[in-house]
C-alpha cells in the first residue's frame, strides 16, 4: 500500500478516536476497559506511551519499552503493564498527553526516511509499516473503549490495512510455533459487504475466507475463531487461523 495512503488512514483513525474521547465525562475515562485490569484513562495512557516511543525509535534511538521480546527479564506485555503502572495520572492529563504524543508520531513516521528501517517490538520496521501497526493497535485498543460504554464505532474500510498487516504477519506466527512459513491465501469481504480483499497466492493450497472485521478482530485476539465465522481450509487454514495475529512482539 502507498505511504501516503496509510499515513492519510492513520490520521483519520486516530482523529475519529480522538473525537470520541472527547465526549466522555470523568466516570467513562475511569471506568473499565475490555482490557483487563486497564482501566479507559489506561488504555490511552499505554497508546500515549507507545505513540512516544515512535517519535524516539524514529529518531534513531532505540526505545526500549518497545524495540525487544523481553527487556530486562520482563516481557513486552510484562514491560507495557509496568509503564503504565508507573505512570498513571488524571484523565484529562492521559487525554492530552496522547493528544501531542499522536501528532507528533504521525508527523515523525512522515518525515522519516521511507526506507530506512527502525527498531519496534520483534523487528525493524519500515515507516508505513509502522503506521499501519499503530493503526492496527489503535483500533483494537479503541474497541476495548467503545464496547465497554455502548458507543457505535462501525468498522471502515482502513481495517484493509489491518487485514494487510495480519496476512503479513503469518509467517512471523507460524514461526512461534515453531512451524515453518505457510502459504496461505485470505478472500475476506469488506466491511460494506461487497469488496473482497485478497491477499497471498492465489493458487495457495490452504485459505481463509469471510469477513474481513472478523478476521481483523482475530487477528487482534478480541475475536475466538471459533467464534468469528471465518472459514478456514487446505493442509495448513486451520492453524493460520489459529496463529493469526496483527501485531509482532
Amino acid at each position: 500500500m502507498e505511504a501516503a495512503t496509510i499515513f492519510a488512514d492513520l490520521e483519520a483513525e486516530l482523529d475519529r478516536l480522538e473525537s470520541i474521547l472527547a465526549r466522555l465525562d470523568a466516570a467513562a475515562w475511569r471506568s473499565p476497559s475490555a482490557a483487563p485490569g486497564w482501566s479507559v484513562a489506561d488504555v490511552m495512557l499505554h497508546l500515549a506511551q507507545t505513540e512516544e516511543a515512535v517519535v524516539v525509535t524514529t529518531g534513531g534511538a532505540p526505545d526500549r519499552s518497545v524495540s525487544a521480546r523481553s527487556i530486562d527479564g520482563y516481557s513486552v506485555d510484562e514491560r507495557m503493564e509496568h509503564l503504565v503502572a508507573a505512570e498513571r495520572s488524571e484523565p484529562e492529563v492521559v487525554f492530552e498527553r496522547w493528544r501531542v504524543a499522536r501528532r507528533a508520531a504521525l508527523d515523525a513516521l512522515r518525515r522519516a526516511d521511507p526506507q530506512r528501517s527502525v527498531a519496534w517490538a520483534a523487528w525493524p520496521l519500515k515507516p508505513a509499516t509502522l503506521a499501519t501497526t499503530r493503526l492496527a493497535e489503535h483500533w483494537a485498543h479503541a474497541l476495548d473503549i467503545v464496547e465497554p460504554l455502548g458507543i457505535p464505532f462501525p468498522d471502515t474500510d482502513r481495517l484493509r490495512h489491518v487485514a494487510w498487516l495480519g496476512h503479513g504477519s503469518l509467517p512471523y506466527a507460524f514461526g512461534l510455533i515453531g512451524e515453518p512459513a505457510r502459504e496461505v491465501r485470505c478472500e475476506l469481504v469488506a466491511p460494506d459487504g461487497v469488496s473482497v480483499w485478497s491477499f497471498g497466492p492465489q493458487d495457495a493450497e490452504s485459505r481463509i475466507t469471510g469477513g474481513a472485521s472478523a478476521f481483523c478482530r482475530v487477528g487482534a485476539q478480541r475475536l475466538a475463531p471459533a467464534d468469528s465465522g471465518l472459514v478456514a481450509s487446505g493442509p495448513h487454514g486451520a492453524a493460520a487461523l489459529a496463529v493469526l495475529r496483527n501485531y509482532a512482539q
